[in-house]
């Protein structure tokens, strides 16, 4: 008897050591998130104290997250890195900062476009892919991410409209704290079509 009840306990073993490891992957990714969130928090403190940039404004976060594609962390990463956002007279200026536009080799006549420039804060770029990874599915965006990732795809592979859309959003971020306004796609009536 003995014998037939192990045979019946190891499936039950094995799918408990299964559930046990899947815990810990979570758990450790729950990890690897919170120390992520710390980090920026952190690198946000540092960069108040150190009068790098201006204090954060309690109304630039908030605004944030009214843009498809972003949430508190990347709200708060993207308002961290930015800063004042006066600093930047026009949204190819902040575009620039980002590091999200193509290098510029310009002599005499010659003009020749490079991969990105990856200039300007990681995380700030890093923030913005993330938004526009998830910006790509909704309404407003899907129509420009699916034909700029038909017309280049297949040659540049489809990143590049990721990018492109990355572009779009930070133009779009601009436009929202230089006015202090919510999002509005274009030729929305109400700020919260969106």
């Amino acid at each position: 008897m003995p014998k037939r009840q192990a045979t019946q306990s190891r499936p039950k073993q094995e799918s408990l050591l299964t559930f046990l490891r899947l815990s810990i992957a979570a758990l450790d990714d729950r990890r690897r998130r919170r120390a992520n969130v710390h980090m920026c928090f952190t690198r946000a403190r540092e960069y108040q104290t150190c009068g790098l940039h201006a204090p954060l404004t309690i109304d630039t976060g908030p605004l944030l997250l009214t843009v498809p594609g972003i949430g508190w962390v990347l709200a708060y990463t993207i308002a961290a890195e930015l800063g004042d956002i006066s600093r930047f007279p026009t949204p190819r200026k902040l575009a620039g900062y980002t590091g999200l536009c193509p290098r510029v080799y310009q002599s005499g006549e010659r003009d020749l476009r490079g991969p990105l420039a990856k200039q300007g804060p990681r995380y700030l770029r890093w923030a913005l892919v993330e938004a526009a990874t998830h910006a790509c599915t909704h309404p407003t965006y899907r129509d420009r991410y699916q034909h700029t990732k038909a017309r280049i795809g297949k040659q540049r592979g489809a990143k590049v409209a990721q990018i492109d859309l990355a572009r779009r959003l930070t133009e779009a971020i601009w436009h929202m704290l230089t006015r202090n306004e919510s999002f509005a796609p274009k030729g929305a009536t109400d700020p919260l079509a969106a």
